[in-house]
């Protein structure tokens, strides 16, 4: 069975699963984040060279401050975790990059998210993409300002896909989205790295996702005649 290098997840139905269980909402969001542990680890030992994690999108951040400041104070929680000496991306040598409008965080998050990056900067043969106030429209508009500063300072407008992609936070293409909650829709997530990636939908709800259900995403990946658009 062929693996996907790059993996990205759109973890969706947290708040559908509390409430489908009378609790409050925050409360399916760390079933989801002890929910992305077990994934990571799944992805890990099939032997996934990349994964990009939709943890929060820009627009998520218009949602209820408490539900967002929950958030916030869970990701945190699992972070402190990552940090230990001796974590999981110590294991297997992964270097963690957190993408996105990192200054729309709280100043003690993006300290440990620094903190961690420069941890584990080190590693080259596995990479985390996490995705925090994260839009893909927002990347490519960052993008966009970086090719047109160099084309003032140098003089010269050179815009190719090769140079679009270089300045990517995300330079590496996706092979495989896959969506939990039954949403067939992207939501901004990796614009152009997902081109040509395969999209996997499953109805199943993200804090009851399972190994098997990974598997079968895979299996049917490998199903997939890919194309490229020719």
């Amino acid at each position: 069975m062929e693996v996907p290098n790059h993996l990205a997840i759109i973890p969706d139905g947290n708040r559908r699963w509390a409430r489908e269980r009378g609790v409050l909402d925050w409360m399916g969001h760390r079933e989801g984040a002890e929910k992305f542990e077990e994934f990571l680890n799944w992805c890990l030992e099939l032997g996934v060279t990349q994964v990009s994690a939709y943890v929060l999108s820009t627009e998520n951040l218009n949602r209820p401050k408490k539900e967002v400041d929950e958030i916030f104070r869970l990701f945190y929680g699992f972070l402190r975790k990552w940090e230990k000496e001796k974590s999981i991306f110590d294991k297997y040598e992964i270097n963690v990059r957190f993408v996105g409008d990192l200054s729309r965080l709280p100043p003690k998050l993006i300290k440990l998210m620094d903190k961690i990056m420069m941890k584990t900067a080190k590693y080259q043969k596995r990479a985390l993409n996490t995705l925090i106030a994260y839009g893909g429209r927002l990347e490519l508009t960052e993008t966009i300002k970086k090719i047109a500063e160099k084309a003032i300072e140098t003089g010269r407008v050179e815009i190719t896909e090769r140079e679009v992609t270089k300045n990517l936070s995300v330079p590496e293409p996706v092979d495989l989205v896959i969506r939990t909650g039954g949403l067939s829709r992207l939501s901004n997530l990796l614009l152009w790295q997902a081109a040509y990636a395969e999209i996997y939908v499953t109805d199943t709800l993200w804090p009851n996702f399972t190994k098997r259900e990974l598997i079968k995403a895979i299996e049917w990946y490998n199903s997939v005649q890919r194309n490229f658009g020719k």
